[in-house]
């Protein structure tokens, strides 16, 4: 298979093949690598994957992306070890919840959150790149709580790898924290940081934006910002879609977002030739992409907590690849805007592409709260917070006559809080993770500087 070119978002970066984009993170110029075209499935390709296992649809869709840095004989242990520690045997399962609406569960995974399925195949990934190349990485990344654990999860014990990530302090559920800061693996270190999610994800990009440091340590990055993991997240739209009848039969998804980066891989399938009604862009009162969809004004705020804190984001990184995308690829537009201070007016033309792939909504705590007392009340099943948002969103904004499927991004367990205050019952951690909240914490509190951040990497490292 032929290699698959990446070029950034903002031109000026060298093109690169998959490997050197997975493991570079960030490009050069600031922007986020995309393929330089998109590989096309017929319908017979998709009808054709119906009826398979999910870790033989994941092979196909990567190896339409990895050409010449991955060969299928290399790519398929990966894969099949990845899923291997899921805990259902469909990986990522359907349940109808109403008449036409359905819950795609991906919370089956280690960390019970749908990161685990990008992650557990892009550490196997980074392990292989780093090891032929005989060279060592240290690999930064920022969290609102599920990717964090999911790439300590992923990276930990890893030889080749050191990582660091970066959280706000007291702005995630004790779960997600502990699942952080009770990994023992000496290579990996949580960073709780004095401030919000997009101080965290700012500092992250300095330091790519900082060429010595980036060079010294050379540095990766497992955020949405890397291509791999939109990849990988491609291939559960995929199966959701056969199963309710793709390609005969159009889908629309509901996905909660804060970061965009996984509606964009719904976007992705998309682009692949799925037969995608609408994708709708779930937001909770941090609700930059719907202002920015709706009203055309792309301009940050506060960060406000709420019950669904992995999405408390006002910088939404990955919606650079979307604007790309709505410009007809056109890059110096792009860095017109990224640079502009504070934000910026989407131009009509492009804010009329975007409507016509995406629609949004905003949803309020107590809709939230309601929605998860909704639920539990008609079906005897909890949900957690950011999966409510997504259910309220497709509610109130779908007039499809497709099937609409909405994401259940993490296990309700993992915010007790909020499930507690909306049902009065107490969703209880899987057997298996019982412990988790008895283990001993270990991690390193930071205020919001780069000279800090960057001290505390290289003493760590050094050590």
């Amino acid at each position: 298979m032929s290699e698959m070119r990446y070029i950034s978002t903002r031109g000026s970066a060298a093109a690169l093949g998959f490997e050197d984009a997975m493991l570079t993170g960030l490009a050069a110029d600031g922007g986020l690598y995309m393929p330089e075209s998109w590989p096309q499935f017929s319908a017979a390709d998709f009808a054709e994957l119906r009826g398979r296992k999910f870790e033989e649809i994941v092979l196909r869709i990567c190896l339409e992306f990895v050409g010449g840095s991955f060969s299928e004989a290399e790519l398929k242990p990966m894969i099949d070890q990845s899923y291997s520690r899921f805990r259902h045997p469909a990986r990522c399962p359907l349940r109808q919840l109403d008449n036409n609406l359905h819950l795609l569960e991906l919370f089956h995974g280690p960390t019970l959150a749908f990161k685990d399925f990008a992650l557990q195949l892009v550490g196997r990934m980074f392990a292989a790149s780093l090891q032929r190349r005989a060279r060592r990485s240290v690999i930064v990344g920022a969290t609102s709580g599920d990717t964090g654990s999911a790439a300590i999860e992923a990276f930990r014990g890893l030889e080749s790898v050191d990582m660091f990530i970066l959280f706000p302090e007291g702005r995630v559920s004790e779960v997600q924290r502990r699942q952080m800061t009770t990994a023992s693996d000496s290579n990996v270190h949580a960073i709780a940081v004095d401030g919000d999610f997009d101080a965290c994800q700012a500092r992250v990009k300095d330091m790519f934006n900082d060429a010595g440091f980036r060079q010294e340590f050379c540095l990766g990055a497992v955020n949405s910002i890397n291509w791999a993991r939109i990849v990988v997240q491609a291939a559960y739209f995929v199966a959701a879609a056969l199963q309710l009848g793709a390609p005969e039969r159009g889908v629309t998804f509901a996905v909660p977002t804060g970061n965009f980066g996984d509606v964009f891989a719904a976007y992705v399938a998309k682009q692949l030739g799925l037969p995608i009604d609408r994708l709708i862009v779930a937001t909770n009162r941090n609700d930059i992409l719907h202002r920015a969809l709706t009203t055309g004004s792309y301009r940050t705020g506060p960060v406000s907590a709420t019950y669904s804190p992995s999405m408390d984001i006002q910088v939404s990184s990955n919606f650079e690849r979307a604007l790309f995308e709505a410009s007809d690829r056109d890059a110096p537009r792009i860095v017109e805007l990224m640079c502009r201070q504070g934000g910026f007016e989407i131009p009509g033309d492009m804010l009329d592409r975007l409507r016509s792939d995406y629609v949004s909504g905003r949803v309020s705590e107590n809709q939230t709260l309601s929605r998860i007392g909704d639920i539990h009340a008609r079906t005897g099943q909890a949900v957690c917070p950011h999966t409510a948002v997504g259910i309220e969103t497709a509610y109130s904004v779908s007039d499809t006559n497709s099937p609409v499927i909405a994401l259940a991004t993490a296990h309700p367990a993992k915010f007790p809080d909020a499930v507690r205050h909306a049902t009065g019952t107490e969703p209880c951690l899987p057997d298996w993770m019982a412990e988790l909240m008895s283990l001993p914490e270990r991690m390193i509190r930071a205020p919001d500087s780069l000279p800090d951040l960057q001290a505390i990497i290289r003493e760590r490292v050094s050590a």
